[in-house]
């Protein structure tokens, strides 16, 4: 869900001018799930811009606050989350934790790195919510642990049905500084892509799992 669409609107614009977010619709990106895709999108590289990564930071830990005022701790998930957790976290004062795909398999084998009690409420901060599966993930590790998860917020989402089912039956609230409609909006009102590259971008998002390109003859 989106609570500021002028916040959706700005966060893509910026994506977009950093390449964030790449849009190949004509020479598709390969996804680990193996699902052809017209689109690849890299938040990490925000890090990388202080002007933007502030503008994420602030923004993000303002819609924390809104939605869920003050939580004991900050978990982000890794690792593409992680230091955008840590900047919303430094932004709030609030300790910070992430937590780790799967648990170590040496040392202390810990699953959630950082200080955790039980009890404490804990908001999860994401940079990219796709099929939500391993977002949600995060989210069992945490409620394993005793802690009361709040909500999660991230910096953008495709909005696949698949996701929005996945968070409903988890019972997990989602909120994101800017989705796939906002991006495919902006990219074609500043000529970062044509109207049929847009109408691409569209009917991909309809069946990711089955999408191929088109291929001109």
């Amino acid at each position: 869900m989106i609570l500021d669409k002028e916040t959706a609107k700005k966060t893509a614009e910026l994506l977009l001018q950093i390449n964030a977010i790449k849009l190949k619709p004509q020479e598709p990106f390969t996804w680990a799930s193996g699902w052809k895709s017209p689109i690849y999108c890299d938040n990490r590289i925000v890090l990388s811009f202080p002007t933007i990564r502030n503008f994420i930071r602030e923004h993000m830990a303002r819609q924390v606050e809104e939605l869920y005022g003050k939580p004991d701790v900050i978990a982000g998930v890794a690792t593409g989350a992680i230091g955008i957790g840590m900047l919303v976290a430094d932004y709030l004062n609030l300790p910070f934790i992430y937590i780790r795909p799967e648990a170590k398999k040496h040392g202390r084998q810990n699953k959630i790195e950082g200080q955790l009690e039980e009890g404490q409420t804990v908001v999860v901060i994401e940079d990219l919510i796709s099929t939500g599966m391993s977002s949600l993930k995060a989210v069992d590790a945490l409620h394993e642990a005793n802690a009361n998860v709040k909500g999660m917020l991230a910096i953008f989402s495709y909005g696949f049905d698949v996701s929005k089912e996945n968070f409903k039956s988890a019972n997990v609230e989602l909120h994101t500084l800017s989705d796939y409609e906002h991006l495919i909006e902006q990219a074609s009102q500043t000529n970062y892509i044509y109207q049929d590259q847009a109408e691409t971008l569209q009917n991909w998002r309809k069946d990711p799992s089955n999408w191929a390109p088109t291929v001109s003859k």
